[in-house]
């Protein structure tokens, strides 16, 4: 008699139940960071936007007024003063005007940023960067 070779049935079967109890786990897990993947485009961007801000008020001086900063970014003054077009932070996540800079200081040369997504399919919530550079998500 001629032996088969291959996998019985019950072996396909173990393997199958295996895979998805693994994608039974794996998947809610996945799912929890997609907000966070989307959250790295503001990310991103606030970041510059911190960095033109840095170097504004290097330009600029200590002694300089810099309340007319504190805006949202689709304001042309705003955009135009810290060297970025009408849509330079457009994003699959986040429009220009979801940018909004909330302080400025000038001694030390630094900023806080404030990020809430308007598009849709974008993050909930609001994301700030502080004027340490240290980023929080609020729900």
């Amino acid at each position: 008699m001629k032996s088969r070779k291959g996998f019985t049935l019950i072996e396909l079967m173990v393997v199958i139940l295996i895979v998805g109890i693994l994608a039974a786990v794996a998947v809610p897990l996945m799912r929890g960071r997609i907000d966070q993947a989307k959250w790295t485009e503001g990310t991103a961007a606030a970041g510059s936007i911190r960095t033109a801000v840095r170097a504004y008020i290097a330009e600029k001086g200590p002694s300089y007024n810099y309340s007319g900063l504190v805006d949202t970014l689709d304001t042309q003054a705003v955009y135009e003063a810290l060297g970025f077009s009408s849509s330079d932070l457009d994003g699959k996540y986040f429009n220009q005007e979801d940018y909004s800079i909330t302080s400025v200081t000038a001694d030390p040369p630094s900023c806080a940023i404030s990020v809430t997504s308007t598009k849709s399919g974008g993050p909930s919530g609001t994301g700030k960067l502080d004027a340490n550079g240290d980023w929080t998500v609020t729900q």
